[in-house]
């Protein structure tokens, strides 16, 4: 019987303005007296818990744990390696089908490395809340140690923090090591004076104090059996219970059975659950997760010197069919190839490459490393941010009255899901059609219809549509453009989605918001055939390359021979791009001046939006005001024509 439910009322939370981050730092052992005077010594009973770290190789806790010395492994008793299924991370968090394929994948393809290496071992999933599975397993499998690898970020701190102080109650041994960054964040901000780091700079000054970055930790050549499997499920606890709104329930089309049991299937124990099982339709990307294709990817990019040492992030191909970098950031998200590995992988083959007289290599922070850097920086800034990714109550975050906020209630607790604006009617108009793909602008489309289908999209995509859904043409709140990719990314992070939506924004990170990517001459730098528009938009696969990234200005003789009518088979632009781009960087230059932050009293109390429009109106940056400047441009450059024909078409 499924425990989960999403009807059910939600329980009272801590105000927004009254929620902190825990600082918490996991220590190496906590052991009470009540059950370790029954552990013999050397009868160990261990429970690895894998979260992002879906790998073998790598891995410094499992290392920590297994080959410290040669004796080491001896000392275990039993031994179980395990995933949760976490009805948080299924109801409270945007997940989209790609991601959760991508996951299911990753997940089953770790159980079968290792059977690998012991055929009596898989990887054992449960299904509940961490907490009350750890409970029972500590019970029920008496177990006397649990391993993870740290994770910094603000859920996961507090998800771990119930777990350390469940252990230390009962008498078990915590023990984890970080390992999904190149440095412990937490180490990082401690080293920083618990200040967050706000530049890739400011992060190399830090860390260029601290210890080398490790060498990659060897893969275990041997792994202990499990103990007995066996766990008493009266259904005394309701494993899979989850108070609140259902973020997924528009994408799931069937019965969701995983938290029927603890376990899951009773002639399938301890299984992965399927899609089907999740409620789930298929996914349709073409990237698959897993190890093993991890690893691959990882093979094929080191194995070319010139490419590893010429590697440019922001001179690779937006438009390109076929990914032009390396699209292991999947891979390093859910933790299938080590951080380590892809960073001393690319040492090695960058050093051969300069002995043998390589010309051309590329510096931080355009090369790996520098890229390697930005995602430590962004977890080192999420880790000491309280409401990192939102607006109101982040002290780093530029306050901007943009469209479609998030919403609160009284109490500063966020309101799922955000309530319509019947007072923005465009701009809710607006958010839909570039959500869906339909703003009229072909490689804004081609790109958020990528991003649905694939779960990825090159990083320069990522820029253009962030850009024109925020302050270049739309100026929408970059929450809304973040939870979408929260939905739809598969390499999804914590840290680096809500970082990278605030420095493309102009929010945090970055200021120069008066650089706005071109909706058509932007993609014409890389491709003039429009490759990328004629796959994802096939609606406008027949129009000439002259056209193809403004088809709305091709005369109706050629719209007709390449089979759509714009207005009819593909929509007109949603809006006028010169004009909606200069209106909103003189807003932004209005809220730079007005130099508000997120955690400002004038944002928590609600005044900030009524200073801003007086100072809007003042200088005289209303779409009104703007509208009539633009008309006067327009007719002085002549361009009356074109107009006329636009509307035309229109009706």
């Amino acid at each position: 019987m499924k425990k989960s439910n999403s009807k059910s009322t939600k329980k009272p939370e801590i105000p927004l303005t009254s929620l902190i981050k825990p600082d918490l730092t996991s220590p190496k052992s906590l052991k009470s007296n009540s059950i370790g005077k029954e552990k013999e010594e050397n009868k160990i009973n261990v429970i690895y818990w894998h979260r992002t770290d879906l790998r073998l190789k790598d891995l410094p806790a499992l290392n920590k744990l297994l080959n410290k010395n040669e004796n080491e492994i001896k000392k275990i008793n039993n031994f179980w390696p395990i995933w949760c299924f976490d009805p948080n991370y299924l109801y409270k968090h945007r997940v989209g089908l790609n991601r959760w394929n991508f996951l299911l994948e990753s997940i089953n393809n770790l159980s079968l490395e290792y059977k690998k290496l012991n055929k009596n071992q898989k990887l054992w999933v449960l299904r509940g809340k961490p907490f009350l599975i750890f409970k029972k397993l500590i019970k029920d499998w008496k177990i006397t140690h649990i391993v993870w690898e740290k994770d910094s970020n603000a859920y996961s701190k507090i998800r771990d923090e119930k777990i350390i102080t469940l252990a230390k109650e009962l008498g078990v041994e915590i023990i984890t090591t970080p390992g999904r960054h190149l440095y412990d964040p937490d180490e990082v901000i401690k080293a920083n004076k618990g200040k967050p780091t706000m530049t890739l700079h400011q992060w190399q000054s830090i860390t260029s104090k601290m210890k080398d970055i490790d060498k990659p930790f060897p893969a275990p050549e041997s792994i202990p059996d499990p103990g007995p499997s066996d766990l008493k499920d009266h259904h005394e606890e309701n494993w899979g219970e989850y108070e609140g709104i259902d973020l997924n329930a528009d994408v799931r089309t069937g019965k969701d059975t995983c938290f029927d049991s603890l376990t899951g299937p009773s002639d399938d124990p301890f299984s992965v659950p399927t899609m089907e099982q999740l409620g789930f339709p298929p996914a349709t990307t073409t990237i698959h997760g897993g190890t093993i294709e991890g690893y691959r990817r990882l093979k094929l990019f080191l194995s070319d010197p010139e490419k590893v040492s010429t590697f440019s992030k922001p001179h690779s191909a937006p438009t390109s069919l076929e990914p032009s970098t390396t699209l292991l950031s999947p891979y390093i998200k859910f933790g299938c190839i080590g951080i380590r590995e892809l960073w001393w992988g690319c040492k090695e083959v960058v050093e051969k490459w300069r002995k043998n007289g390589g010309k051309g290599e590329t510096k931080e922070p355009e090369n790996m490393f520098g890229q390697l850097q930005f995602r430590d920086m962004y977890a080192c800034a999420e880790a000491a941010i309280p409401n990192f990714e939102r607006i109101r109550g982040n002290s780093i975050c530029k306050y901007i009255d943009w469209s479609l906020q998030n919403q609160y209630d009284k109490n500063g607790n966020e309101i799922l899901p955000r309530p319509k604006d019947e007072k923005d009617e465009q701009a809710e108009k607006r958010f839909e059609a570039w959500k869906k793909g339909e703003t009229g602008f072909p490689w804004i489309d081609a790109c958020m219809r990528q991003l649905k289908y694939e779960g990825w999209i090159h990083h320069l995509a990522r820029h253009s549509v962030a850009c024109f859904l925020t302050r270049g043409q739309c100026y929408i709140s970059w929450e809304r453009g973040m939870e979408v990719f929260d939905e739809w990314l598969i390499d999804w992070d914590p840290a680096s989605n809500p970082g990278n939506w605030m420095w493309l924004s102009a929010s945090a990170f970055y200021s120069q918001y008066f650089r706005v990517y071109g909706l058509v001459s932007w993609p014409q730098k890389t491709d003039k055939t429009g490759e990328l528009v004629r796959k994802y938009c096939p609606e406008l696969k027949d129009f000439p390359d002259k056209y193809i990234y403004c088809p709305h200005l091709a005369p109706l003789t050629i719209q007709e021979k390449s089979n759509c009518i714009i207005g009819k088979n593909y929509p007109f632009p949603i809006l006028n791009e010169q004009l909606e781009k200069e209106l909103c960087i003189s807003k932004l230059k209005d809220s730079y001046k007005l130099n508000f932050n997120g955690n400002h009293l004038e944002v928590l109390n609600g005044n900030v939006n009524k200073k801003l429009k007086e100072l809007h109106e003042n200088n005289g940056n209303t779409h009104f005001k703007k509208s009539e400047e633009n008309e006067k441009k327009r007719k002085a450059k002549g361009e009356g024509a074109l107009d006329k024909f636009i509307k035309r078409e229109k009706k």
